[in-house]
């Protein structure tokens, strides 16, 4: 089978499911109820209507309001085509679907180069419900608190182009993690626990440990957010973003080099190996 019908077949394997329209679903309400939520009690505090003291929240200068805003898409929302990469994967393992892909594609490497084709596209389809769900909220509550939205501005959408290029790269890394992890239980708990708990800790506490934040801008939720160049958790850490940040362009390279690392990784200690 050529790498054009591996291709063929791997999308339709993927989108003929339920699975990628009802976490879409869960991206879009996820992101639009945390953009609005922050969006509401940001704005509030920048136009005066309660202190930052009152709202537990920074007082976020108004010309940077609208980035950290809209990059709730890809603070929050990177778990999600993450996940579905993993369950690209691992689900073939759990219900012994890739015997059949094999069989009539026994070049493996095939397989797995179209699968993260496929991965590209879906990454960008939920980078694009990401970013209609943050921009669309946010810019709608700043514009209603009488705030500059800056949606005319080049900068702005040079950040969506970044937002949408992480999701594409956060659902490489999950392809290549799904390859590596066989489980597909184990696989989704390690994503979890790693990317809800460990990262965000160790990344808490660089901001506590002099000379922490060296190592941990090089963790991928660090990276991804220098990709984007802007994250509420990194403003709320700070008050103002973290002067220790990767440049964008090196935030995007650790990303991308993740995601080789992991598909390299499955594709030599896993994805060759028999079905179980």
């Amino acid at each position: 089978m050529s790498l054009t019908a591996a291709t063929r077949a791997e999308t339709t394997k993927l989108f003929s499911t339920s699975i990628w329209w009802i976490l879409a679903i869960v991206l879009f309400a996820y992101i639009a109820f945390t953009a609005g939520v922050l969006g509401f009690v940001f704005a509030l505090s920048a136009t005066g209507g309660l202190p930052g003291e009152a709202t537990g929240a920074p007082a976020l200068p108004e010309d940077v309001l609208p980035a950290t805003l809209y990059s709730t898409a890809t603070a929050v929302g990177y778990v999600f085509p993450l996940l579905m990469g993993t369950l690209m994967v691992t689900a073939e393992f759990r219900h012994k679907t890739l015997t059949p892909t094999f069989l009539a594609t026994p070049r493996r490497g095939r397989v797995l180069v179209a699968k993260l084709a496929v991965g590209i596209v879906l990454g960008a389809l939920l980078g694009v419900i990401g970013v209609l769900a943050s921009v669309g909220v946010s810019a709608a509550i700043l514009a209603g608190f009488g705030l500059d939205t800056q949606l005319a501005s080049s900068d702005t959408w040079a950040m969506v182009g970044r937002m949408l290029l992480a999701y594409v790269l956060w659902a490489l890394i999950g392809i290549g993690v799904g390859a590596l992890v066989r489980n597909q239980v184990g696989a989704i708990v390690g994503v979890l626990v790693f990317t809800q708990f460990l990262e965000p800790i160790g990344r808490t506490a660089a901001a506590f440990v002099d000379g922490l934040s060296d190592a941990t801008r090089f963790l991928p939720g660090a990276a991804s957010d220098a990709l984007v160049g802007s994250s509420v958790f990194t403003i709320a850490a700070t008050g103002s973003g973290s002067s220790d940040a990767l440049e964008w362009w090196a935030g995007g390279l650790v990303l991308l080099g993740y995601a080789i690392v992991f598909v390299v990784l499955g594709h030599l200690v896993s994805w060759r190996r028999d079905i179980s």
